[in-house]
């Protein structure tokens, strides 16, 4: 039996993740900066809970999703380091962690996110595009993190960066979105043009399973679903599903003052679609935006 040791195994994509990994088999081992909080939690009650590396005797796959929350606070300088060092710092301990094991583990898969791309209005992104200006810090943020994880590949370790869209579910972002459409008062943020590329979370976890079961993957892979659509459509959308009218729109200065940095990442967006998944043979549950959003909503 394969061990598996996932760092962010507590958050939104872990909790999701754990059962269907648990589905075959593999023993499972989450790091957790706080552990005894959830001993008692239905979702680890098969798994191990540790606090430190240390505790890790071997791993088979490594997979890396920790980091703090992007939409959590507002970006200040301060919280923009907090962000930046949450994922440097924890994945340049597990280079180091598995440097020093004697049996090393086989596989990486470690978290990075489409910003990678910048902001590129229609143009379609897929894995060979290149990285975005790196005066954007969400492109400086997924360059770093993905750089230090490639570092594994001396070690002999298979390494995979999961560029990731906006994960839809029942908690996340989709459950910031609703509250205003709740209300009556959804709309399209800013011109409504820009490209919100997404996954629905049951397809981000089977796709994680898919790049541990495929040892042909490796790199760059885009876990957003193959249909991306654009604020207006997503803001129609998600009204159909939820009966609710969508005449509103949020001016984009309205948006920036109240997110400040932030609110630029949701007025550009980016169109990216997963070329690595699909050619090797992944296939979508919910490849349609409408489709997904009545499954969590129903």
């Amino acid at each position: 039996m394969e061990t598996i040791l996932v760092t962010g195994g507590t958050g939104f994509i872990g909790r999701n993740l754990i059962p269907l990994l648990q589905k075959d088999n593999y023993n499972i081992v989450v790091l957790s900066r706080t552990p005894t909080k959830y001993e008692d939690d239905f979702y680890y009650k098969h798994v191990k809970l540790i606090e430190n590396l240390s505790e890790v005797k071997h791993a088979d796959i490594v997979i890396n999703l920790a980091g703090a929350n992007l939409s959590a606070k507002r970006w200040t300088d301060k919280y923009k380091q907090e962000i930046v060092n949450s994922r440097l710092d924890l994945t340049e301990n597990l280079i180091d962690w598995m440097t020093h094991q004697e049996r090393k583990p086989h596989t990486l898969i470690s978290g990075s996110a489409i910003g990678y791309y910048g902001p590129r209005g229609n143009e379609t992104l897929d894995e060979n595009s290149t990285s975005g200006n790196a005066s954007e810090f969400q492109v400086r943020l997924c360059s770093k993190w993905e750089d230090t994880a490639y570092r594994a590949e001396s070690l002999g370790l298979r390494v995979c960066c999961i560029r990731t869209g906006v994960v839809l579910g029942n908690q996340g972002a989709l459950s910031q979105m609703l509250l205003p459409f709740k209300f009556g008062l959804g709309g399209k943020l800013g011109s409504g043009n820009q490209y919100f590329s997404w996954i629905h979370i049951l397809d981000h976890v089977r796709a994680i399973k898919h790049i541990i079961d495929n040892n042909s993957l490796s790199g760059s892979i885009n876990l957003t679903a193959p249909n991306p659509v654009t604020n207006e459509t997503l803001t129609k959308t998600l009204g159909k599903v939820l009966g609710r009218p969508t005449f509103m729109t949020v001016p984009g200065f309205a948006l920036k003052v109240v997110m400040g940095e932030m609110a630029h990442i949701l007025l550009t967006g980016q169109r990216v679609v997963p070329h690595k998944l699909e050619e090797s043979g992944f296939n979508f549950e919910f490849p349609e935006l409408e489709q997904a959003l009545h499954q969590i909503l129903k």
